[in-house]
């Protein structure tokens, strides 16, 4: 082997360190891996620096935020039962984890509708706080 290419063998090309920094990187700003709904809880508390309020996460799930729907406009005024969405009238089981113990145990299916929701209600994406509020006071509820 000439010895001029050598060293390209044995040391990983900068494109690979690079992608393999970026996943790191990516993977530090997602909330750590859940398994249940009180660990991602945690995870947003600890993104927002501060403990959640259940008192706030009521608030939020039922005002209106600078457009016409809250949270429970689909989901309900209360959460323990089965919602209809607004526009297309789809049912939409119930949010309490309680009563639904699938409800928030994918980070990345609830990130994917905290995306979704949070633009529909309130034209942006909520704070880590306000999910951490959400999730404390849907932890409250009992069927």
């Amino acid at each position: 082997m000439n010895p001029r290419y050598q060293n390209i063998y044995r040391f990983p090309s900068v494109a690979t360190r690079l992608r393999a920094g970026l996943a790191l990187l990516s993977l530090a700003a997602l909330p750590a891996l859940a398994a249940t709904p009180a660990e991602l809880l945690a995870g947003y508390s600890a993104q927002a620096g501060a403990a959640a309020s259940a008192d706030r996460g009521q608030a939020l799930f039922t005002s209106t935020h600078g457009k016409d729907w809250s949270c429970a406009t689909c989901h309900g005024a209360q959460p323990t039962r089965t919602g209809k969405h607004a526009a297309t009238a789809k049912a939409i089981g119930p949010l309490a984890p309680a009563v639904n113990p699938e409800r928030f145990t994918d980070p990345a299916k609830v990130e994917k509708w905290f995306r979704r929701n949070c633009q529909d209600v309130a034209a942006r994406e909520c704070s880590a706080a306000e999910k951490a509020d959400l999730m404390a006071w849907l932890l409250t509820l009992r069927p």
